[in-house]
């Protein structure tokens, strides 16, 4: 079997314990790369700069920059290489849910290669208990990073890729022998604006309002609110609501699959498919029609 070139990053910063679990199983398979954040990117979706530095590393090279930079670098021609697959990882927290999928920077990393023509495996750790890996030196990411070198070296040569361009893994830190599950990532959104106390005389982050009668600038400062999951039910940490979870994501979810103590593999294709809509259609005939008049 060839060798796969892989391209490593992450988004909790070169120096996070995650990416050294992943990098040491790795290198034992793969001829491992590592162009990773020069500090945490967490967040960050695929955000992307337009110039950025880097310095040697002794795994690669560490960049300022977010993940989507890193692995920009690494596949449009910043290095006299080429790769076969991205892997993004190991991130201190999972990464369920539609919505927090597509704001992760760990994710976003194997989405920017899956457009530049490269498949990606992200991979995300949860403690079966705690949730969160926070802070990740307290955590042993050595069971999440054999999955993921499991992963890569089963889906490697064969055509997974032909129709999936990321696979996004979930995985606890402290189940032995977790099982697997096949998953799809849970739609779901919610969001509150909740006010904050009274802004500084000098500003708050959200710019002025202006007061038209008295004409003085006036600031109004709130706090944008993720209800998603797992501060839904008023948890930080889910677990502790751990039935009602249950009842609450259905079987086949990546949430019900980490609830459920297992592995959590989604298969994910970046197409953006077209969507057949007759009604469209005739909404385009429409306007069409009338601007000719």
């Amino acid at each position: 079997m060839q060798t796969p070139r892989v391209l490593l990053t992450n988004d909790d910063g070169i120096d996070a314990p995650g990416i050294e679990a992943l990098y040491r199983e790795l290198d034992a398979v793969a001829d491992v790369t590592v162009i990773a954040p020069d500090e945490n990117q967490s967040g960050m979706g695929r955000t992307r700069n337009g110039a950025v530095t880097l310095r040697d590393h002794e795994w690669g090279y560490r960049l300022a920059g977010t993940p989507a930079d890193c692995v920009a670098f690494g596949l449009g021609g910043g290095l006299d290489a080429e790769f076969d697959l991205v892997v993004s990882g190991i991130n201190d927290s999972p990464n369920l849910g539609n919505y927090v999928v597509g704001r992760s920077g760990t994710v976003g990393a194997g989405i920017e290669a899956s457009f530049l023509g490269v498949p990606a495996i992200a991979v995300s750790a949860y403690h079966s208990e705690d949730f969160h890996c926070h802070p990740g030196e307290a955590y042993e990411f050595t069971r999440p990073a054999v999955v993921a070198r499991n992963l890569l070296e089963r889906v490697w040569e064969t055509e997974v890729f032909e129709d999936a361009d990321l696979l996004n893994v979930n995985a606890p830190v402290d189940v032995d022998s977790p099982p697997l599950r096949l998953t799809h990532v849970l739609a779901d959104y919610a969001q509150s604006v909740e006010e904050a106390e009274p802004a500084a005389a000098d500003g708050g982050e959200l710019g002025d309002a202006v007061d038209a009668a008295e004409g003085e600038t006036t600031d109004r400062e709130v706090r944008l609110v993720d209800q998603t999951w797992p501060h839904v039910v008023g948890f930080g940490n889910p677990m502790p609501g751990i039935d009602g979870h249950r009842e609450r994501y259905p079987e086949g979810s990546d949430r019900r699959a980490v609830i459920d103590e297992s592995v959590s593999v989604s298969p994910l294709s970046m197409t953006h498919e077209y969507v057949e809509t007759p009604e469209l259609d005739a909404v385009v005939d429409s306007v069409e029609s009338s601007l000719a008049e």
